[in-house]
């Protein structure tokens, strides 16, 4: 299904430019959202108005304080939780665009240009390609897996674009998913229309693969993957998680 562009001012030329809103979910992110916002704000410069949500879980750290400090609209969710941070950022925006970005991953110069480009093409939803910080190759082929168009390889560190008009139709989020409601929101975005992956890449930490072993998260990712698409309830996948992996965050 294509999505008819929703006129939101004119640019050059007298044509439609779609605004866009960004939705960060943060919880306990003081090292980094400051330099997320900046890096945000020169990559934007030329849209001072560009609206930045930063939708926080119940930081107990000075999350919050940075992030208004860096001209971000900061709102409180009622739930922690992605999923129901993201659907709050999500009732907050007023864009044209959603574009929902983890708070440890950084858009290529130009992005918006890309997602407005995308729905001029009649892509409802879609994402970038996914690079770490880190040159282990391991992460490297990783990363190169992401750019094929395969479920199993969609994750929320590459951030997703969805048109404000098929996210209201679908829901959004589930928020009773703690885990791996990434892939299950793309599988229904994709079953409502092209879904595109964009050919450039979006750099994600690596932090928390080094912190855990490389070899050693990507098996216990792999493991959940697996228990999640067999059926496991989300309580046994949230324990498995919390036994699993270091410094999480759920």
């Amino acid at each position: 299904m294509l999505l008819p562009s929703v006129p939101a001012g004119c640019g050059a030329g007298g044509i439609a430019v779609a605004t866009v809103s960004i939705i960060i979910p943060t919880y306990n992110e003081a090292p980094g959202i400051g330099a997320l916002l900046a890096h945000l704000r020169q990559a934007t410069a030329d849209e001072p108005d560009l609206e930045i949500i930063v939708v926080d879980g119940g930081s107990t750290d000075d999350t919050r304080g940075l992030a208004r400090r860096a001209g971000a609209a900061v709102v409180r969710s009622p739930r922690k939780g992605r999923a129901a941070q993201l659907n709050y950022g999500a009732s907050q925006a007023s864009g044209d665009i959603l574009y929902f970005l983890h708070a440890d991953s950084y858009p290529p110069p130009g992005f918006l240009a890309d997602l407005r480009r995308a729905r001029r093409q009649g892509y409802g939803s879609g994402c970038y390609r996914l690079a770490f910080d880190h040159g282990h190759w391991f992460l490297g082929f990783s990363a190169w897996c992401t750019r094929l168009p395969l479920l199993l390889v969609r994750f929320g560190d590459q951030s997703l674009f969805v048109q404000r008009e098929l996210f209201a139709q679908i829901c959004g989020f589930r928020e009773d998913l703690i885990l791996m409601e990434d892939q299950e929101i793309v599988q229904r975005l994709q079953a409502h229309g092209p879904f595109q992956i964009m050919p450039r890449a979006v750099i994600t930490s690596a932090r928390k693969y080094l912190d855990n072993g490389v070899y050693r998260l990507q098996a216990a990712f792999t493991l959940l993957a697996g228990l999640y698409w067999l059926g496991v309830s989300q309580p046994r996948l949230v324990g498995l998680y919390r036994r699993l992996v270091r410094q999480d965050k759920l």
